[in-house]
């Protein structure tokens, strides 16, 4: 344990004292599918330069820290907001709805990391599928910033993407200083050993982006796409992320569907982007309307039809499809699930072809037990 303190620089009981404080926690359920790594915690927020999602890890080959990826701040208007942050010219790349995948290479293995820092069995077991080691046997130091995506998602399942699961490299970075690679630079890379990569729009220059961003917000929306990021191309600044009204009212179908699971920023924020979208996009009455409309049947409709289910006797369940293809990891995501704390159960595996398919269901306790005790005639506090 000494060693991992050393790794982030704070002494042997400043770590213990880290550890008590639930600052640092466990980030691996301990298994041969994960043989090269020995112990691993994660940061459960930001310590000192180390970001929240920080791992630290003892593998086979010495102590390893990996970088928690860095918060992207969001833009509520374009502009001036654009041409305020960059200086030069910017990359429009598509903002996927997934979840965020840190892959490394530890000893002789692939592990995906997930944005809160936990080595994820069911991400690790498709990412050893999808990447080959060369590019980590060439570039030891790096790490892939990839956005996982698809219907078989076990975090954010979307069938825009397919009904499998794949990821789409979004950024290249140092994993110890989390310094990244230039827009150019990762697109070589990508290029090179064949990664998929986000898409790119356009490149243009800062003073003139707010029009291109909002042509290809309104386009991609149309497309049920979340949004975009603007990164500057050489990666001096931090990106901006924007997203289409489409998605905000996608993220408040789901809100409100799970009202009892989420807090009122998540619903509260939302409805705050599309009034400056909304402004900013200068809609006529019509238009204006068909956004209002949007987000009104995005907010009831979700949250009835949970009411309806609980009044008919049932409990409310989140369900998405997964894939295995090694049965020892379906149990291992299972324990994992269970150390997050999540209340869920699962399907028996049905085999398909050289996979199972297995049916994953989280309980959403918290809004049934809250519409339950409404329908029983209990006031709201």
């Amino acid at each position: 344990m000494k060693e991992l303190a050393n790794a982030i620089g704070v002494s042997h009981p400043a770590f213990k004292e880290l550890i008590r404080r639930d600052v640092l926690r466990r980030a691996f359920v301990r298994h041969p599918f994960f043989s090269d790594v020995f112990e691993a915690y994660r940061l459960d927020r930001k310590v000192g330069e180390f970001e929240e999602g920080t791992l630290i890890a003892k593998t086979v080959e010495g102590v390893e820290v990996v970088r928690g990826f860095p918060k992207i701040k969001r833009a509520l208007t374009l502009y001036p907001t654009i041409r305020r942050h960059f200086d030069g010219s910017v990359a429009i790349e598509e903002k996927m709805n997934g979840y965020n995948v840190r892959v490394v290479k530890f000893g002789k293995n692939l592990y995906a990391i997930t944005r809160g820092g936990l080595i994820c069995p069911y991400t690790t077991e498709k990412v050893r599928m999808l990447f080959d080691h060369t590019f980590f046997n060439d570039h030891p130091n790096l790490m892939l910033c990839c956005e996982a995506v698809g219907e078989e998602s076990p975090y954010v399942p979307h069938k825009l993407y397919g009904d499998r699961i794949d990821f789409y490299v979004f950024d290249v970075r140092d994993k110890r200083t989390n310094e990244p690679l230039k827009i150019v630079e990762k697109e070589r890379i990508c290029d090179e050993y064949g990664f998929k990569m986000a898409k790119i729009f356009d490149v243009v220059d800062a003073k003139n982006a707010h029009e291109v961003v909002r042509d290809v917000v309104e386009r991609i929306g149309r497309e049920g796409r979340e949004g975009v990021v603007i990164k500057d191309v050489e990666m001096r600044e931090p990106p901006i992320k924007y997203t289409t009204s489409q998605a905000n009212c996608s993220d408040l179908s789901y809100g409100f569907r799970y009202f009892g699971e989420y807090g009122k920023d998540f619903l509260f924020s939302r409805l705050i982007r599309e009034g400056f979208q909304s402004w900013e996009f200068l809609e006529d009455d019509k238009a204006m309307m068909e956004r209002a409309l949007r987000i009104g049947k995005a907010i009831l409709l979700s949250m009835v039809e949970s009411i309806k289910e609980v009044k008919s006797g049932k409990k409310i369940y989140e369900s998405c499809r997964l894939r295995f293809y090694d049965l020892e990891v379906l149990e291992l995501f299972k324990e994992h699930v269970r150390r997050l704390g999540v209340n869920a159960k699962f399907s028996e595996p049905k085999k398909d072809g050289n996979s199972y398919v297995v049916y994953y269901m989280k309980y959403m306790k918290s809004t049934t037990d809250t519409i339950k005790h409404i329908l029983e005639g209990n006031l709201w506090s």
